[in-house]
């Protein structure tokens, strides 16, 4: 069996760890039961391996340790056990929050050039995660240049009532950004939308989403300052 679009872009956020706790479980287990979707989840890992050797190391404040002493030592005593665990699993949720955070943020700066050096031919797989800041990924794109093919999922993106999000591609070889269309909210939204632009002017844009009015901008135009920014980084092995 084949794995469908929508199971390989799943495989990829599980890779890049942008799945919400329930739907990571869930394909968590699946992968368990599903080769393919296992397969899929391997090959996603080692295409952005090298995004997870370009984070830096990460260094806890130095009054993290002072303040799990002072908070053991004014927890009730039983059940002490109990409480000591749940306290390091607090402490191992921020550690993780802090490092996919600082993760995301250093393979958009530094992934394209590393991925670059050590490929002897060109990629034709990218992926973008358009967001407002290193913690808050909104959407992840992933473009085949290959076919000029653009799909775009979901990840936190607040829903716009009475609104659209629509997507951009900024570029000074194009002159005003131009239009990607709107990305639909509820689900994946796909097709050849990069076939007319040049491979250079794929890969250096700036992918921007704004708010605009409901299916759309009216005048082809950016109605105003974009929310969710990103750029492509390789992933193709």
């Amino acid at each position: 069996m084949t794995l469908s679009p929508d199971d390989d872009f799943a495989a990829a956020e599980f890779a890049l760890g942008t799945l919400e706790p329930a739907g990571r479980a869930r394909l968590a287990a699946r992968r368990l039961r599903e080769p393919e979707l296992d397969a899929a989840i391997h090959v996603w890992e080692a295409r952005l391996a090298a995004l997870s050797e370009a984070t830096p190391p990460i260094e806890p404040p130095v009054d993290l340790l002072p303040a799990i002493e002072a908070r053991i030592r004014a927890a009730a005593p039983p059940p002490a056990a109990d409480g000591v665990v749940a306290l390091q699993k607090r402490v191992a949720r921020w550690r993780a929050a802090a490092i996919g955070a600082t993760g995301i943020a250093a393979a958009l700066a530094i992934g394209f050039i590393g991925r670059e050096a050590t490929r002897a031919s060109a990629p034709k797989e990218f992926v973008a995660i358009l967001q407002k800041s290193a913690d808050s990924p909104a959407f992840v794109a992933s473009i085949n240049l290959a076919k000029g093919e653009l799909s775009v999922r979901p990840v936190a993106a607040p829903p716009q009532v009475g609104k659209s999000y629509e997507l951009w591609i900024i570029e000074p070889k194009l002159g005003p950004p131009r239009s990607l269309g709107v990305i639909d909210a509820a689900g994946v939204t796909r097709g050849p939308r990069l076939a007319a632009f040049d491979r250079s002017v794929v890969e250096d844009a700036t992918y921007a989403v704004t708010v605009e009015p409901e299916g759309g901008s009216p005048d082809g135009k950016p109605s105003g300052p974009p929310v969710f920014v990103g750029k492509l980084v390789p992933v193709e092995p």
